[in-house]
């Protein structure tokens, strides 16, 4: 299992600044090394309650909420990873369980009992919270990230842009998985993670755009959309 927290910031960029901001990121941060120069696949399977209860809280800004997804990278990869991300105040908590490519086409299927072929405390705290709250898929989700780190405060910056939906096939492995955009394709969403504060110098490269925060996520965009 693996735990992250850190606090996130989120901006609606034009395609335009979204390339001005890349590059002036690019003289002082590192790209992350699964990135390259084209940036990689983003592939999520959410889940929600029977009454969206999640998507609910996400709209009424409740001060302690959490989204379930399935991720991964490619649609032959071997493993998914299922995270809980909790947002507490101003931080987001993310934990991650690595999945094989079996279990989580399980777990597609409604199988939850796979979680507790898993012996760690967040296999068995996922199993109950996803039964006990009548957890379903509810949209795939994938897009293009570019993505930057820095050394200081554990910072990520992260470009995702062709942000797209599925909400009738929810097999993240199929390689002919048809998507539709979530919104124009000019759009990328900037997302920036830090521990801490924020370092002056992102601060000041951020500033340029003259943005406000977003605070809508991708999950609210997509179910949006349909």
């Amino acid at each position: 299992m693996r735990e992250v927290l850190r606090s996130e910031k989120k901006f609606l960029l034009t395609k335009t600044e979204a390339i001005q901001l890349s590059h002036k990121f690019e003289q002082v941060l590192r790209l992350d090394p699964h990135s390259g120069s084209n940036g990689y696949l983003v592939r999520s399977l959410y889940f929600d309650t029977m009454h969206d209860s999640d998507l609910w809280e996400k709209y009424a800004g409740t001060e302690v909420r959490r989204k379930i997804r399935l991720r991964t990278y490619s649609a032959d990869a071997k493993i998914a990873y299922l995270e809980m991300k909790q947002k507490q105040g101003a931080n987001q908590k993310k934990r991650s369980l690595e999945l094989t490519r079996e279990d989580a086409i399980k777990l597609i299927n409604l199988d939850y009992s796979v979680l507790l072929k898993y012996d760690t405390d967040f296999a068995r705290e996922l199993y109950v919270f996803m039964t006990s709250r009548f957890y379903r898929p509810k949209v795939v989700i994938d897009y293009k990230r570019k993505a930057f780190i820095g050394k200081e405060n554990s910072t990520r910056i992260t470009f995702d842009s062709e942000i797209s939906a599925n909400q009738t096939n929810y097999n993240i492995f199929d390689p002919k998985l048809v998507m539709i955009p979530v919104f124009d394709k000019d759009r990328t969403v900037l997302e920036v993670k830090f521990n801490g504060f924020l370092l002056s110098y992102i601060k000041d490269i951020i500033g340029v755009t003259n943005k406000s925060e977003l605070s809508v996520s991708k999950y609210v965009m997509a179910r949006a959309n349909y």
